[in-house]
């Protein structure tokens, strides 16, 4: 019986700041866009920032769970958030 009330609660809705925000929508338009994972360097460009601050970035958007990321591999970037709780891109972007 729990199981069934259980499927009544709405999805958990993930929770990032609004920088977190951009980066994410950044990655799914980006995939949209070019039918690939943005490349590090591809950060970097659109955002203005350094390499360490876009390491960074991905590192902790990896560990809050909201991407998932294959070490050692290139533009394995996967959106873990679903599209509709993302932020416009470019709305009030925090660099």
């Amino acid at each position: 019986m729990n199981q069934l009330l259980d499927q009544d609660k709405p999805a958990k809705r993930a929770v990032f700041t609004a920088k977190q925000g951009q980066y994410l929508a950044f990655i799914w338009a980006y995939l949209k866009i070019n039918d690939r994972a943005p490349a590090e360097a591809d950060f970097q460009r659109y955002f203005k920032v350094t390499a360490p601050s876009v390491h960074q970035m991905l590192k902790t958007l990896n560990q809050i769970g909201l991407i998932q990321k294959q070490p050692g591999q290139a533009r394995s970037i996967q959106l873990l958030v679903p599209p509709q709780e993302l932020p416009i891109l470019g709305i009030d972007n925090p660099s």
